[in-house]
């Protein structure tokens, strides 16, 4: 007989999952995600004002190079119209990033919900949401660590997001292709860290070997890619 899985609050969840993540998606294996994905959302976003101070030099590098390719773009953009618009961006900042979490959350689901068919995974759709809610808790982690790298770096140093990632962007030339970027820049720990934790949810949910699991994860991953390199197609 199968024991039943141990019951624990969301909270508990929240810690769980760094360091017994089996446990956690065993006992969420239902699929209820709706609260853990909007505590997600808030502890981000208290967060993200929190450390407004330490994230600033990277968004102002981002927004350096938003204006810089609209300059190249439009040569009759004036200084006026471009710090309105830097401004305006400032201004959404927060609001982008509460919006676009729980999306790119809720697109990582339903991905990882259609990717499992090719490995014979048979998790309800629910189930899939839930892996990918919890899949992106070290986010939290990222962000703190991206606040606290914001403040002690020189600003020359930071030429975008990718400056202060824990992987290969760190090290590329900030005048590197962009495809070539984009791609090698998303591998990094915590985007590794979190293909990992999709992996052992799909495993333990579905009941399937690791090995195909792991296979579903990063297709998860490489379709995530699609419409950044498009982009990144676009920008070269």
């Amino acid at each position: 007989m199968i024991p039943a899985p141990s019951k624990a609050s969301l909270w508990e969840d929240f810690i769980d999952i760094f360091y017994q993540p089996a446990a956690v998606f065993d006992r969420r294996r239902e699929g209820k995600f709706g609260l853990a994905l909007v505590v997600l959302v808030v502890v981000c976003a208290v967060l993200y004002l929190a450390l407004r101070n330490g994230l600033a030099p990277i968004m102002d590098a981002e927004m350096a190079k938003a204006t810089a390719a609209m300059s190249a773009k439009n040569a009759n953009l004036t200084s006026e119209q471009i710090s309105s618009m830097t401004g305006t961006m400032e201004k959404f900042a927060v609001i982008g990033y509460v919006v676009f979490l729980p999306i790119g959350v809720l697109l990582t689901g339903a991905i990882l919900w259609a990717v499992s068919r090719l490995v014979d995974a048979k998790e309800t759709f629910a189930a899939a949401m839930m892996i990918a809610t919890y899949s992106q808790i070290p986010r939290i982690v990222e962000l703190v660590v991206n606040a606290l790298q914001g403040l002690l770096l020189p600003p020359e140093q930071i030429t975008s997001h990718y400056s202060v990632t824990l992987g290969v962007g760190r090290f590329l030339d900030p005048n590197t292709n962009p495809f070539v970027m984009t791609l090698l820049g998303g591998i990094d720990l915590f985007t590794i860290w979190t293909v990992v934790l999709m992996a052992i949810g799909l495993s333990v949910v579905a009941g399937i070997p690791r090995s195909k699991a792991a296979v579903a994860a990063v297709l998860v991953w490489l379709v995530g890619l699609i419409i950044p390199l498009i982009g990144a197609l676009r920008q070269a």
